[in-house]
């Protein structure tokens, strides 16, 4: 079983996604709590992971019709809807975002068309997937049922919010046995239904306790954690560098080569 090693975008950057994006295996586009909102912004974004040849997956702010099929008609390759908590949820989402007979998606849409030309819409059902979030213990007590619906591709498991739902102390690392146990309940009911599992995996244990169980898609990284990683071990090699500077005499090089401007 191949795994994806998904990229989480969350700041509006199509000049990041065209500087890194290409090292993952599909982009996670967050539309929900990121900082990409609106139209042509997230347009941008999908469009950045098309030209470097990149699956977008966009998570829409709710269940509003209107931003799944946004999404849809700027050609996003998976929809991710969050807080998706009953098999009633589910079967509403796919009459969005699916065509006739499956669902009731409008035919339309200026970029699918100019992309694919007005046919589209004959493999749109199997091209564009539907991904519903799993975020509560509601939703994990519907786990069977949201998988079971005809039209969702896929389910990804909502860490933060179901740990917050537990009335987990958000400030403190999510128990990891509690973790593991949620994911397999997803996992064991996408494996059942032939659908696509997602988890987000904070470390290298996570990552490999998440590919054994049987999770295909892992979110692995974010741009946010990068820059913050990243900026962090710059300016602490700057400080060791300068303080190491003033334990040490002086080049005579360079003190020799100060006393000539004088």
């Amino acid at each position: 079983m191949k795994i994806n090693l998904g990229l989480c975008m969350m700041y509006p950057s199509p000049g990041v996604v065209e500087r890194i994006g290409a090292d993952w295996d599909w982009i996670w586009l967050d539309g929900q709590h990121g900082e990409m909102a609106g139209y042509e912004t997230m347009l941008q974004m999908v469009r950045a992971c098309h030209l470097i040849r990149r699956p977008a997956y966009v998570r829409v702010p709710g269940h509003e019709a209107a931003w799944t099929s946004l999404a849809l008609d700027m050609d996003a390759d998976a929809v991710i809807v969050p807080q998706v908590d009953s098999g009633d949820q589910a079967r509403e989402l796919v009459r969005r975002a699916k065509f006739p007979p499956l669902g009731n998606r409008s035919f339309g849409g200026r970029r699918v068309i100019d992309l694919h030309g007005r046919g589209y819409f004959e493999k749109a059902n199997d091209a564009n997937k539907l991904i519903c979030q799993i975020e509560s213990p509601e939703a994990l007590a519907n786990v069977e049922a949201i998988a079971s619906t005809p039209g969702v591709d896929g389910l990804f498991l909502g860490p933060d919010d179901l740990m917050l739902r537990r009335g987990h102390d958000m400030l403190k690392p999510p128990p990891k046995e509690s973790l593991v146990a949620a994911a397999k309940l997803v996992v064991d009911a996408c494996l059942a239904h032939g659908k696509d599992c997602i988890c987000v995996a904070t470390g290298s244990e996570m990552i490999a306790l998440y590919a054994a169980l049987g999770v295909n898609y892992i979110v692995a990284g974010a741009e946010a954690g990068f820059l913050s990683e990243g900026s962090k071990r710059a300016i602490g090699l700057a400080q060791s560098a300068i303080a190491r500077s003033h334990e040490q005499s002086p080049v005579p090089e360079l003190a020799t080569a100060a006393k000539a401007l004088y």
